[in-house]
């Protein structure tokens, strides 16, 4: 029976996403790897925690709804490092997925240790996907928080600790952004290392050789 259009072009459309995956894996993978370890390396990266802090009116009692607070220059500065970074984790995260998935054969009785290492694979990079997802959600609160906590600044200018409530979550934050960054390295490395030691198994599952996952 001849394939239809639409079923032909599905299967171009699977073996383009097969093809872009395996160039993902060995070629942008390590520059990835390598491109975050050099950004692990700016000064954006090793501010010390006096440094980062917002410089509010020397006399706090005049701060009042007209003063200019502005954002910590600092903090968006590393965002706006880290944020493309987590997202193309993301992305690639889903890549993976599809491709691994793409390559699971038909449900048969036997010989199936090549599935369940693509199973494992698949939920190793889902794993990563949803924790970065989380990490990215995280980060978006950071602005309603701190604008929440400049209000009560503005609001109670005598009162220190709201002063001191937005320099912890300056810090705070920095240090999330710091961590989810080496997160995000880290993350390219485990699934690069895992998929490449186990590529022979996740592209051929069904093979004599029942060599263990790791």
């Amino acid at each position: 029976m001849a394939q239809t259009e639409a079923v032909k072009q599905a299967k171009e459309l699977h073996e383009t996403l097969q093809a872009d995956a395996e160039n993902l894996l060995f070629q942008q993978f390590p520059e990835r790897i390598l491109h975050l370890n050099e950004l692990l390396k700016m000064p954006e990266f090793k501010i010390d925690s006096n440094d980062m802090k917002c410089e509010f009116n020397k006399n706090s009692d005049s701060i009042s709804v007209q003063t200019l607070i502005p954002s910590n220059k600092k903090i968006i500065e590393v965002m706006e490092i880290v944020k493309p970074n987590l997202k193309q984790l993301v992305e690639d995260a889903k890549a993976l997925v599809m491709w691994v998935s793409l390559l699971i054969p038909k449900i048969e009785g036997g010989n199936n240790f090549g599935v369940s290492v693509q199973e494992e694979t698949i939920g190793t990079i889902n794993e990563v996907e949803i924790t970065t997802g989380k990490i990215l959600m995280l980060i978006s609160r950071y602005y309603l928080s701190r604008a929440t906590l400049i209000s009560k600044v503005c609001k109670y200018p005598f009162i220190k600790d709201y002063q001191y409530a937005v320099a912890e979550l300056d810090e705070r934050q920095y240090f999330f952004m710091s961590l989810a960054m080496h997160e995000t390295r880290n993350s390219y490395s485990i699934m690069h290392e895992l998929i490449i030691k186990n590529f022979d198994k996740i592209k051929k599952p069904r093979s004599s050789n029942n060599d263990s996952l790791y």
